[in-house]
């Protein structure tokens, strides 16, 4: 089960985090990765990495809020590998604040980065998947899109619009051999969040962390690796029969 022999998929954002946890799962399982990211040494190091173990994987950068640079990429892509047949939207930044705490260059950033590189690397991705009959397109949401959360004004809004492109997209290519799901973590521990806790608490890290996990009802953040495991499913043949779905991964959050 969850055999990924063959196929070629592309993760953005894989240089760390929930990106390099699916990254390597789907190297593991057989796929050729290319693993995406702006950081392209870190990129490369989770290539390096999977090669080691004996995957097969390259590294690739690109910045995904840039048409041309979106272009480029696939453009190498489809040349090396001929076919695309998964395609992992994970890239995507953070932003903590409420709408008056949130400036227009916070939300051009935002939207940038989480909205329109969703959209540019799925508008390139789509007739190539329709050429060859069909392939699966996984975007990473999160409960943002699903409930309100406290101080996350900008990164909702994108979240949300995450959301509803993956549902369009289903929608309109449901009988046309193109699936479209996303994921929609609650806290995940991640570089991000340790990052965070340094800048915003310093000396106080551990402290916070155990605040931070305390607050989903499991009494934990998740791991990059098991959304990395939904991520494999719906991105297998076993999850054939799934379109338009958003998967909460959240340790009880949206249940409570």
């Amino acid at each position: 089960m969850f055999d990924l022999q063959g196929k070629v998929a592309v993760v953005t954002g894989a240089g760390s985090g929930i990106g390099a946890a699916i990254a390597r799962l789907f190297a593991n399982r057989g796929a050729t990765v290319a693993a995406v990211d702006l950081d392209v040494e870190a990129a490369r190091g989770v290539a390096n990495e999977i090669a080691r173990a004996g995957g097969a994987a390259a590294a690739h950068q690109c910045d995904v809020s840039q048409p041309a640079s979106v272009d480029a990429l696939f453009r190498a892509l489809i040349a090396a590998n001929a076919r695309l047949d998964i395609l992992v939207n994970n890239a995507g930044i953070a932003h903590v604040g409420t709408i008056e705490q949130t400036t227009p260059e916070d939300m051009d950033r935002l939207y940038r980065v989480n909205v329109l590189g969703v959209y540019l690397c799925a508008r390139v991705a789509v007739p190539v998947m329709l050429r060859q009959g069909g392939g699966v397109i996984l975007n990473m949401a999160s409960i943002a899109s699903l409930i309100g959360l406290p101080d996350r004004f900008a990164y909702s809004m994108t979240k949300g619009a995450v959301l509803t492109m993956t549902r369009s997209i289903a929608v309109d290519y449901v009988t046309r051999g193109i699936r479209c799901n996303c994921i929609c973590p609650a806290r995940v521990h991640t570089p991000f969040v340790d990052g965070f806790l340094k800048k915003n608490y310093p000396g106080r890290e551990a402290e916070m962390m155990r605040t931070l996990s305390a607050a989903q009802p499991i009494g934990r953040m998740g791991t990059p690796g098991e959304v990395a495991q939904l991520a494999l499913y719906l991105c297998s043949d076993e999850a054939a029969f799934v379109t338009g779905a958003a998967y909460p991964i959240d340790g009880g959050v949206t249940a409570v």
